[in-house]
Order: structure tokens, then sequence, then C-alpha cells
């Protein structure tokens, strides 16, 4: 059966999408695109995209469970992003309203001293990026257009204030040209996600922190994190 076909399994409720974790079959992330989240870590603006992933294993539902996350690996950074879910795979040309179907707010947590004493000994670190529980989603709605998304703001607040704030206008690379440089380079299809990238504000989460999703102000997922 064509992939793109496969993955007509969702369904439009209330203007949210079905989507069941379980079909998801790639998750990439982008690092750096957002100059100040860029500099906020002390890195460079890249001259392409940076493309990463984490295996779907790591992949949670903000519906308001607790989420287990370790805490003797070092501090862990919250990094809230846009992230896009594809229909069919990438074709040049095509409008990407017939290949992105969906998106949702997600965050990427990250295991930073980890990260960095890997990146300082020229080691990957994948598992700094890819354990248990590390790639939250939202509740997934349908992606109508990028007009439509363009101007609208994402947000993480923990424990009832808000710490980062988004908006794809403000990405360094945008949604075309991040879905042209990842297919040339990894290949898209039907049930692949990208987590777009974050702005600035990342910061720590400590045992017990209450974190919740918004898109155009409106709280579309919740996490309570227990360190372990």
């Amino acid at each position: 059966m064509d992939a793109s076909k496969r993955f007509k399994h969702t369904l439009k409720r209330e203007g949210t999408v079905k989507l069941n974790l379980a079909s998801i079959r790639n998750v990439y992330c982008v690092g750096r695109n957002y100059a100040l989240h860029a500099a906020e870590l002390g890195n460079q603006k890249p001259s392409n995209p940076m493309f990463f992933s984490k295996p779907t294993h790591s992949l949670v539902k903000a519906d308001g469970r607790t989420l287990s996350l370790p805490g003797d690996r070092g501090l862990i950074h919250y990094e809230t992003e846009f992230v896009i879910h594809l229909a069919r795979p990438y074709v040049e040309g095509l409008p990407i309203e017939q290949i992105v179907d969906s998106f949702a707010i997600g965050i990427d947590f990250t295991l930073r001293d980890e990260q960095e004493q890997l990146k300082s000994k020229g080691y990957p670190w994948l598992v700094a990026k890819g354990f248990r529980n590390a790639a939250v989603l939202s509740t997934f709605f349908p992606f109508d257009s990028i007009d439509a998304c363009r101007d609208k703001e994402f947000s993480l607040h923990k424990n009832g204030v808000q710490v980062q704030v988004g908006c794809i206008r403000d990405m360094i690379f945008d949604l075309r040209t991040l879905l042209r440089s990842c297919s040339q380079q990894l290949g898209l299809d039907a049930g692949d996600i990208i987590y777009t990238g974050t702005p600035s504000g990342v910061g720590e989460i400590a045992d017990g922190d209450q974190l919740h999703l918004f898109w155009d102000q409106k709280n579309i997922g919740d996490v309570r994190i227990t360190l372990s």
C-alpha cells in the first residue's frame, strides 16, 4: 500500500487530529534554528539546517501524565518546539499543505551535561537526546497553511510562569527549507515528524515541575516531572 494512504488514519474532531504515536516512523529534530537560542548556548548560527534524531520510544503524550526522567545524569533542559507531521513524502514544488497534514507543540528534553561531555570528546550524543520520555508531544492539530501558523506563538509555562515563547516566522530556516534539506539528506515519508527547533529561553527542569504547552495562548498539553 502507498505510504501516503497508510497514514490517512487521522481523524479530525473538534479541531484536533487523532494520531497514534505508534504510527510515527522517524523523529527528526533541527538544531540551532533560532538565532537567539544558538547565541544563548554559545553556538554559531548555522549556514545549513542541522539535523539529529530521536528513537521513537522516546515519544510520549503531554496528556497530564507524570513523566519519569533520569535524575542521576546531570542537568536536564527543556526545549519547546513546533512539530510537523508528514502525510506523504516530500516532493519538490508541491505545496507544503499537501505534504504536512498536522502539527503539535513538543518538548525536546536534553541531558545537557552529558551532551556537552560527549561533544567535547567528539562522540555522538544520541544518548543525551534519545532517552525514554525525551520527546514530548501535545495534541495534534490540522495544518491548514503556513499563513495560518506563521504569526501565532507557541510557549512553555513551568509552574505557572512562561519560560519560553516562539514563533515560526523567526526560524533561521523556514519549513520548506527544512523539508527539502531533510528529504535530500535523510529521506522523508508519510508518518515522519520534525521538531523544527527551539527559541531562546531553554532552561533546567527539577523534580515536581509542572509543564504546560500553549499554542496561540491556549493550553494544549501538560506533564508533571519526576526525576528518578
